[in-house]
């Protein structure tokens, strides 16, 4: 039981919080988030559900609208946001953050991302490492967010 608790956040009994959805938010420099939702539109097929526009900005501006976006893409949601010299500055500890795809069709999607502007990384590999094991394909897209389009082969075993 210890050793439980502490792999699920310590030992110290706190009121238990359920998270109810997973947004990644991609931040994309300012204007471009217009043009990064129809690159994600075009590429992956994704859907936008929503989009929250400048408060400050008027229509007839020169400056597009949006603020953010939320799109759904194969089951998941994720935002993309512009970032201006306004912005909070955006600070991470990471090292990077690679976006997975799964698909039947390894080829025709990176050939599809590469259609509307992304860029292919790599060719396309039989063992990608990581969780996948099968069809691997490494695309960037214009604004700088690695995918990787992954057949759904085999996957990592569960923990």
């Amino acid at each position: 039981m210890a050793q439980e608790e502490v792999q699920n956040g310590g030992a110290e009994k706190v009121a238990a919080v359920k998270f109810t959805a997973l947004k990644p938010q991609l931040m994309v420099e300012a204007p471009k988030a217009v043009d990064a939702v129809q690159f994600y539109k075009s590429a992956f097929g994704a859907v936008e559900v929503g989009r929250t526009v400048h408060p400050k900005r008027k229509a007839e501006q020169e400056l597009p609208q949006i603020l953010s976006a939320q799109l759904e893409l194969a089951g998941s949601t994720i935002l993309v946001s512009d970032i201006d010299e306004n912005s909070a500055p955006v600070k991470s500890e990471g090292t990077g953050c690679v976006l997975c795809l799964e698909t039947e069709d390894v080829e025709a999607a990176v050939a599809k991302v590469v259609s509307v502007g992304g860029v292919a990384e790599s060719e396309i590999t039989e063992d990608g490492g990581a969780c996948y094991v099968g069809r691997v394909g490494k695309v960037k897209d214009p604004y700088g967010y690695v995918w990787l389009i992954c057949s759904a082969a085999k996957k990592c075993a569960d923990v």
